[in-house]
């Protein structure tokens, strides 16, 4: 797909004259304007040409709805979004909140309503009537992490995911395996966690093996809450031999309490995550790879495909994972499982 500097090539000039000729800046003269304009309905460049701001009653600007921002997740969807608006000449609007008060704030009153031509959420599952709120915006809606009818969306499939890690974990022998799951009081009731431990059940029950709930941990998708959740678990009687953890950062925290209570990952436990995180290399740490920065690229392209073409129906995407397989994890001897 044709993105800003291939037009900027096409009609010869820089990529900011193209930002800004698309953006409606009146100091871009016609002829250059219209040699840009050529060039992108000649590369098929997936945004109409957007006039200057307050005109038709656009902004130019798309607002980014997430929980969290410095989480690492959220900060790679937000970033991969952000790369492929700024190359089509849009802005960000970040709305972030990690309380349940800006969560009604946001949604009760209205504050994106005439700021923003669409809407990017990303993992927070809306109640129907914060659908029928964001809907009522007006405004093209693209989801990641999560899926409705009524708007675009980008995902990865978390239970067949998990399942593939868990099974893994069962390939090598392991029969004691626990989990490292999210807050059993999830305020947002996040889907991910709950799709995450179903994969997880899921694989245990076809392969026979008895599942004991002293063997799952609530590590709160968080490096030190995982630690101190990892300490618990390993100072209960009959302690896994494997345990899956529903993201990489729980999975760092995990591999620190290990190392402090003496022990030794993988040879006295076996450790997977959930995310493809940077440090997963370097930590040679087991895990499923998802396409972060690519949903919050494709979440936007999907937006701005729908500011171009309104009358376009909603796209539903499921991207792949990957199992990287490191040296957190080992197979077991007959006689250890």
């Amino acid at each position: 797909m044709a993105g800003i500097k291939e037009v900027a090539e096409e009609a010869g000039v820089s990529t900011a004259t193209v930002s800004r000729a698309l953006r409606g800046f009146q100091h871009v003269n016609d002829e250059t304007r219209a040699k840009i304009m050529a060039a992108a309905e000649k590369l098929n460049y997936p945004i109409a040409p957007i006039q200057s701001k307050g005109h038709l009653g656009r902004t130019n600007s798309i607002g980014v709805v997430a929980p969290y921002i410095s989480r690492w997740y959220f900060a790679q969807v937000i970033s991969g979004a952000e790369q492929a608006l700024r190359e089509a000449g849009f802005d960000l609007l970040l709305y972030n909140f990690s309380q349940m008060k800006g969560r009604e704030r946001l949604f009760q009153h209205q504050h994106l309503k005439g700021r923003v031509d669409a809407l990017i959420v990303i993992s927070l599952p809306p109640t129907e009537e914060e659908f029928d709120s964001m809907l009522n915006l007006g405004v093209p809606v693209s989801l990641v992490g999560m899926h409705h009818d009524s708007c675009s969306s980008v995902a990865i499939d978390d239970v067949a995911a998990t399942r593939t890690a868990t099974q893994h974990l069962v390939n090598q022998g392991h029969k004691r395996i626990g989990l490292m799951s999210g807050r059993p009081d999830d305020p947002f009731n996040f889907s991910v966690p709950q799709d995450r431990r179903k994969g997880f059940m899921q694989v245990l029950a076809e392969n026979g093996l008895e599942w004991d709930p002293s063997r799952e941990v609530h590590g709160d998708f968080t490096m030190n809450t995982a630690s101190r959740a990892m300490d618990d678990l390993l100072a209960r009687p009959n302690r896994p031999t494997a345990i899956l953890c529903e993201s990489d950062e729980m999975a760092f925290g995990a591999m620190q309490a290990v190392r402090r209570h003496g022990l030794k990952v993988p040879d006295d436990i076996s450790i997977v995550g959930f995310d493809g995180h940077e440090m997963a290399e370097y930590s040679d740490l087991t895990t499923i790879e998802q396409p972060t920065q690519l949903m919050g690229e494709m979440a936007a392209w999907s937006i701005m495909e729908r500011l171009r073409k309104p009358s376009a129906a909603p796209k539903s995407m499921i991207l792949p994972t990957t199992l990287v397989v490191r040296n957190s994890t080992r197979r077991l001897s007959p006689n250890e499982a």
